[in-house]
């Protein structure tokens, strides 16, 4: 994507507006920054002492861990997949 083709769109993330430019569409920028605002919500919940610091950083570990489970589930089922493969192979 050129420069001039990249996406500008503001969104509420916990009640403040960010402007984000990337590559992606509209409303994948969207679906991100509200996952991200609810997220949140849901860490605020259920610790409500946390500053606004404290809670980016505790939804980035929170998001992050679920990106490498989520990762990890991935490859195993590729690699189950290849193990599948390979065995019609032999026989």
């Amino acid at each position: 994507m050129l420069e001039s083709e990249k996406t500008k769109i503001t969104v509420d993330i916990h009640n403040r507006k960010y402007t984000i430019v990337g590559q992606e569409s509209a409303e994948h920028i969207k679906m991100v920054a509200s996952l991200v605002d609810q997220k949140m919500e849901e860490i605020r919940y259920a610790k409500p002492s946390l500053d606004t610091t404290q809670l980016a950083v505790l939804t980035a570990l929170n998001t992050m861990s679920d990106y490498l489970k989520l990762k990890d589930e991935l490859n195993a089922l590729l690699q189950k997949d290849r193990n599948r493969k390979e065995d019609k192979k032999r026989r």
